[in-house]
C-alpha cells in the first residue's frame, strides 16, 4: 500500500486547521480533517471553469475573475477557452494555498499560474471584486467555501447574500455570467438570486465524469445584455408618442 503523505498546513483566519494530502499522485485539500476538495474528484471544478466558456471564447478581451485556487482545476477550464488577451484573477484568501499550487502541486495545475493573462490576488474575494469597477468583469466565478452556506468561515456569506449578488452584478458587463459551485442544492439562494435581477439556473456536476448521479450543484446567474443606446425602461415603453 502506497504512503499518505501530509505535505503541509496552516490556520484559516477562524483559526481552523488545513491541509495539504498527497497519495499515489492524487491531493486533497482537508478542513480539520475533512476532505474539501480532491484531485481525483475534480469535475464540477472543472464545468465551474466551463460554464465561463461561452461567454470567453466570443469575447476579446475578456476579463474573468476566479474567487478560490483550490487545486487549479477552474483556471485550467478558464484558460483552455480563454484569448490571448485574455484576464484571469485569481482571488484567493490563503497565500499557503496558492504557494502549494506553486510547490507541491506543481505538476497538477500550479503551472499555469505562471501564464501571463493569470493575475492572482491575494486576500479576499469580496474585497477585490468590491474594488472593481462597475461593468469589469465578463464573468465571476466563486468556489469559495461550502458555497452559500458556509462552512470555513462564517463572513464569506457576504458574497451570496442580497447585497453581495447585487455588488457582483454591478460588477459584471452586460450580458455577463456569474457562476456559483455548491455543496448542495439551495432553493432558497437560487431565488435570491432571481431577485437580484439574475436569469439563474440551477446545473447539476458530478464528482468525476463517470458517476451516476450528481453530488453538487452550479448556480449560473447571466445578467441582462442591454444595449445603453436602444433600451428604454418600461415605463417609457408604455407611454404613447408624443404628438408634435
Amino acid at each position: 500500500m502506497k504512503p499518505h503523505y501530509n505535505l503541509a498546513e496552516t490556520r484559516t483566519p477562524d483559526g481552523a486547521r488545513l491541509s495539504l494530502h498527497e497519495h499515489d499522485g492524487t491531493y486533497c485539500i482537508r478542513l480539520n480533517g475533512q476532505d474539501l476538495m480532491h484531485s481525483m474528484t475534480s469535475s464540477s471544478e472543472v464545468l465551474l471553469g466551463e460554464l465561463a466558456a461561452d461567454r470567453l471564447a466570443t469575447k476579446n478581451p475578456t476579463r474573468v475573475i476566479i474567487g478560490g485556487m483550490g487545486l487549479g482545476y477552474t483556471l485550467k477550464a478558464v484558460i483552455a477557452k480563454a484569448g490571448a488577451k485574455a484576464v484571469i484573477e485569481v482571488a484567493e484568501l490563503m497565500t499557503e494555498v496558492v504557494e502549494w499550487n506553486r510547490t507541491h502541486m506543481a505538476k497538477l495545475n500550479g503551472h499555469l499560474l505562471a501564464d501571463p493573462r493569470v493575475q492572482v490576488r491575494l486576500g479576499d474575494v469580496v474585497d477585490t471584486i468590491a474594488s472593481a469597477r462597475p461593468n469589469s468583469y465578463d464573468a465571476i466565478l466563486l468556489d469559495v467555501d461550502n458555497g452559500p452556506i458556509p462552512m470555513v468561515r462564517a463572513g464569506n456569506f457576504r458574497l451570496y447574500s442580497p447585497r453581495g449578488l447585487e455588488t457582483m452584478k454591478g460588477k459584471l458587463k452586460p450580458g455577463g455570467r456569474l457562476a456559483i459551485w455548491s455543496a448542495s442544492p439551495d432553493h432558497t439562494f437560487e431565488a435570491r438570486l432571481r431577485a437580484a435581477g439574475f436569469t439563474a439556473q440551477a446545473i447539476p456536476a458530478k464528482l468525476f465524469p463517470t458517476a451516476k448521479r450528481s453530488a453538487y450543484v452550479i448556480y449560473v446567474g447571466d445578467k441582462p445584455a442591454l444595449d445603453s443606446e436602444e433600451w428604454v425602461p418600461k415605463t417609457e415603453r408604455s407611454k404613447p408618442p408624443r404628438r408634435r
